[in-house]
């Protein structure tokens, strides 16, 4: 009797094992599982860099049907907002100006002598429509020589002053920024040359784009050595540079009359970060953050050519596809301690300006991001490749997390002088400079036979299409991020430092 009922017992579990067995289907196996990713990685690919959206240009049509793509894919991947603002759920504002010199004169002149300098002698260059500063004997505006200064020495005695410094390669940046800093209404930086004088021209005739919120309000003029010489006079300008050399030196006032004006093509525009949240199962233990730049070039070829759009496949709708990806597997998965930000940024090809703004705004304390991933041009290498990680070396225990994953799945580091050349090229430098770990951990850095192809055939030019990229590294890539961000998610295996304690 008793073995009858073992008997059917066991006829009993053998039938629910097989019944469970029809309900669950078989685990993926690990190819299957890969070419799902590559998938999903690809659709997204192929609607970001779709003429759809004319090259992501910020504050363009493609610009703004990029950002309704994200917000979407937010949704459906089941984040919720990140922005910390009940007024706006996805969307971080980054405000952008952009400038294009156009005309400029400068006029110098003692007693009753004016010269208005030739275009080989000096240029002019101002953020705004137009800018007119006059200075010198009667004008109420003195001129002050600040020598290879930067008048900080005079304090507020320096405003509404016009500045004339000689240039100091490597240092003119600051001085500069300090001088305008001391409100002063221009500054003349005396350059060595005429061809010192067509560097500066090239470099500065370029239209740009900045942060509205870091514009100066500034008139900025360069001259030649001669030019200066010619109108203040040989031996008074070789004395006047004399003492500027001393180290006693204190700025002096000239007596030299200075006319100048300067006209540029201003624009201002709106751009937004889009940024959405996993929220952790432990508060207040830190946070990992995500991102990728959605921005391209938009429209930028020659309108002749039969295709002029930088679609921007590789860099960065690999990038940002990406990221969407991880952000639905990490959601998906097993639940996290920590808040996991997803962060997509604006105007990285201007200069790393979203994240910038990211930086200037932020929707959590700086502090207590434990570390960043940064991905950007992800779909270049194929499977097998050799990594390489911007940012390395500076953080020891992120590189150990992620060295570790790294040997458990087979994968090998390739040329780090390589990585180490593109640090300050990719938003992660922001972060960094801002004391966040970063890092950017692809396939695509990892050997100049996978990159310079890429770079010499396709980057920042209208091939850069979704059907050339390659997938098979970016899913290994992704993967092993995977791996890595589970770890640094979970405060046990991964203790934040004391600075990043929320």
């Amino acid at each position: 009797m008793m073995a009858a009922r073992f008997r059917l017992l066991a006829l009993a579990l053998a039938s629910l094992a097989l019944a469970a067995c029809t309900k669950t289907p078989p685990a993926a196996t690990p190819g299957l599982a890969q070419s799902e990713i590559a998938e999903r990685l690809r659709a997204d690919i192929a609607m970001l860099a779709s003429d759809e959206f004319a090259g992501r240009k910020p504050g363009t049509p493609g610009g703004r049907a990029t950002q309704d793509y994200l917000e979407k894919r937010f949704g459906e991947i089941g984040l919720v907002s990140g922005t910390n603002d009940p007024g706006s759920y996805w969307l971080m504002p980054v405000d952008l100006v952009q400038v294009e010199p156009l005309t400029g004169k400068l006029t110098l002149g003692q007693g009753r002598r004016a010269v208005t300098l030739s275009d080989e002698e000096a240029a002019v260059f101002t953020p705004r429509r137009r800018a007119l500063a006059a200075g010198g004997p009667g004008t109420g505006v003195p001129v002050v020589f600040v020598g290879l200064g930067d008048g900080s020495v005079l304090g507020d005695a320096l405003a509404g002053a016009a500045a004339l410094m000689l240039a100091d390669p490597g240092r003119d940046t600051a001085r500069r920024e300090a001088l305008f800093r001391q409100r002063a209404t221009a500054v003349v930086t005396v350059v060595a040359d005429a061809e010192a004088l067509a560097e500066v021209r090239r470099r500065e005739s370029r239209a740009r784009v900045e942060l509205a919120s870091d514009q100066l309000d500034t008139l900025s003029a360069y001259i030649t050595d001669a030019a200066v010489a010619k109108v203040v006079g040989p031996r008074r300008w070789q004395r006047y540079k004399a003492e500027a050399g001393k180290a006693d030196f204190a700025p002096l006032e000239l007596n030299l009359a200075m006319t100048i004006e300067a006209t540029a093509d201003r624009r201002e525009f709106p751009s937004q970060n889009v940024i959405g949240k996993i929220p952790g199962s432990a508060p207040g233990s830190g946070a990992v953050l995500l991102l990728a730049h959605w921005d391209h070039l938009g429209d930028c070829g020659p309108p002749s050519a039969s295709d002029h759009i930088c679609n921007g496949a590789a860099d960065n709708a690999s990038g940002v596809a990406m990221m969407l990806e991880l952000a639905r597997r990490l959601k998906a998965g097993p639940p996290l301690a920590r808040d996991i930000y997803v962060l997509a940024v604006s105007a990285e090809e201007d200069g790393l300006l979203g994240t910038y703004a990211f930086l200037k705004s932020p929707p959590l304390p700086i502090e207590s991001i434990v570390a960043a991933f940064n991905f950007d041009m992800m779909a270049v290498a194929p499977a097998g490749s050799p990594l390489g990680m911007i940012g390395a070396g500076r953080n020891p225990a992120l590189d150990a997390v992620i060295g570790d994953a790294i040997a458990r799945q087979g994968r090998v580091m390739g040329d780090q002088s390589l990585a180490d050349s593109y640090l300050q090229r990719q938003d992660g430098w922001a972060l960094i400079q801002a004391g966040v770990p970063a890092v950017l951990l692809s396939s695509t850095y990892g050997s100049r036979a996978v990159l310079d192809p890429f770079i010499g055939s396709r980057y920042h030019r209208p091939s850069d299409e979704a059907a050339a990229v390659e997938l098979g590294g970016a899913v290994q890539d992704l993967l092993l991020h995977e791996d890595v961000i589970r770890i640094v998610a979970d405060p046990a295996r991964f203790p934040a430092p004391a600075a990043a304690q929320p």
